[in-house]
């Protein structure tokens, strides 16, 4: 199985790039989109001068427990930038989201709670809310969060959206927001049973 089916296997498909968009990121935007690889594990990250932003992190089930997520994510913190990423909000009905959420809880992420991000699939038209974390070494504020994740929506995710899927993505001010009232924080939960 190659890297990009591991991946599509793993995530929904609303929040998949196509193939050929990540192709191109890798061709295109090698100074900035990276694939690491391994026999366990595909992370596609985003390293700018100021941040990075990990786009998919898939860790082999068989592999789970080997502390291999953390690893990776350690190699991403030395680097000494903010790391944010992209997560579902917790689904209880879903084991996976609330995993997830309680790994990045321990790893020391925050959620980034006054801003609100919801993309509409190209792929399914359906309207997706999502959550962003970040981790950063000298306690950023959520302002440079934000200003990172419009960065990435405009240059990452959208890239030659007409061309890849024949339609445009929304513009990055109806997807993304910044409010002044914060949202619940949805690692509180974990980060305060102490998992």
């Amino acid at each position: 199985m190659n890297w990009y089916e591991k991946l599509s296997e793993y995530f929904p498909i609303e929040e998949m790039k196509s193939k050929e968009h990540m192709d191109a990121l890798l061709k295109d935007k090698h100074n900035v989109y990276h694939k690491d690889e391994g026999p366990k594990h595909v992370l596609m990250f985003v390293e700018t001068e100021s941040f990075v932003f990990v786009d998919y992190l898939f860790v082999s089930a068989a592999s789970r427990g080997e502390g291999l997520g953390r690893k990776l994510l350690a190699e991403l913190k030395e680097k000494g930038k903010p790391i944010l990423l992209e997560v579902e909000p917790v689904d209880y009905e879903d084991t996976d989201t609330e995993k997830r959420l309680r790994f990045y809880a321990r790893e020391g992420f925050h959620h980034a709670q006054r801003i609100g991000y919801s993309r509409r699939s190209l792929a399914t038209g359906e309207q997706t809310d999502l959550e962003i974390l970040y981790w950063s070494p000298q306690d950023e504020e959520e302002e440079m969060v934000y200003d990172a994740m419009k960065m990435t929506y405009e240059e990452i995710h959208t890239y030659k959206d007409d061309e890849f899927y024949g339609e445009s993505y929304d513009p990055s001010h109806q997807v993304l927001t910044f409010k002044t009232e914060g949202k619940p924080n949805i690692l509180k939960e974990f980060a305060a049973a102490g998992v």
